[in-house]
């Protein structure tokens, strides 16, 4: 396998040629030294990570992003390859994680259709699937894209999605969910706008004004949200703002 550093004019060139959505001197690349397709390139602080990494990598919607997968994959790229670190604590995100956490719907199907794994684990904080980096990152389009290509989903990431089937498929799962992932999950349905999913969780005794992710409580991510009516409901509720008690 060939490595190289972010820094070597090889790596430069191919990276420039994918983030301008410049094909054709990325295949005139890859015809050169087919080895280039398989490449990882290693930055300063250790990280590797492939050219479908690149593709992908945020803020992602690179012009002809689609067909420079398809390139990359049509040459022998591994659509699976993991993020690696010079340490064993960082995540290991594929090419699909990154198309997720950079909403980039059209490089997310053209990974899938190049056999990517739609469940393949190594997520950010949570060392999920990509629809994990979809939701923790409010990547909504990428998210409902992975659902309607067949990807699976936890309580939390149902709940924020507003799949209140799902939800209370999983609540009514024994043994019973602890009041941390009911809570866990409010929040997240909260961040997505999803009131009726909120509204039943509530009911299943989810804390209303627990301080989450980022320092917001549920009130404060409901009002980023902009869904008014369950902004509305949380404040009938005496549900409260981290911030300053409001």
């Amino acid at each position: 396998m060939l490595n190289i550093s972010a820094d070597d004019l090889q790596a430069v060139e191919a990276v420039n040629a994918i983030q301008e959505g410049n094909v054709e001197a990325l295949q005139r690349m890859l015809d050169d030294d087919p080895a280039l397709a398989q490449a990882r390139i290693t930055d300063r602080h250790g990280a590797s990570r492939t050219l479908l990494h690149v593709a992908a990598d945020w803020p992602g919607h690179f012009p002809n992003g689609p067909q420079t997968v398809s390139t990359l994959v049509a040459a022998g790229a591994d659509v699976d390859a993991a993020l690696l670190h010079s340490k064993s604590d960082g995540s290991a995100e594929t090419p699909l994680h990154w198309a997720a956490s950079s909403d980039d719907v059209g490089v997310l199907d053209a990974l899938l259709d190049g056999g990517a794994n739609i469940e393949a684990p190594g997520a950010v904080f949570t060392g999920g699937s990509p629809m994990s980096d979809a939701v923790v990152f409010a990547q909504w389009r990428a998210a409902r894209r992975l659902l309607e290509r067949g990807a699976l989903t936890t309580v939390w990431q149902a709940a924020a999605l507003g799949l209140l089937d799902s939800v209370r498929q999983h609540v009514a799962a024994q043994p019973p969910l602890p009041r941390e992932q009911i809570t866990n999950s409010f929040w997240h349905a909260c961040r997505g706008g999803q009131f009726a999913v909120a509204e039943y969780l509530s009911e299943q005794g989810a804390k209303l004004s627990w301080i989450g992710y980022d320092n917001k409580t549920p009130l404060d991510v409901a009002r980023e949200s902009g869904v008014t009516e369950l902004v509305q409901w949380l404040e009938d509720q005496s549900a409260r703002s981290a911030r300053w008690g409001r």
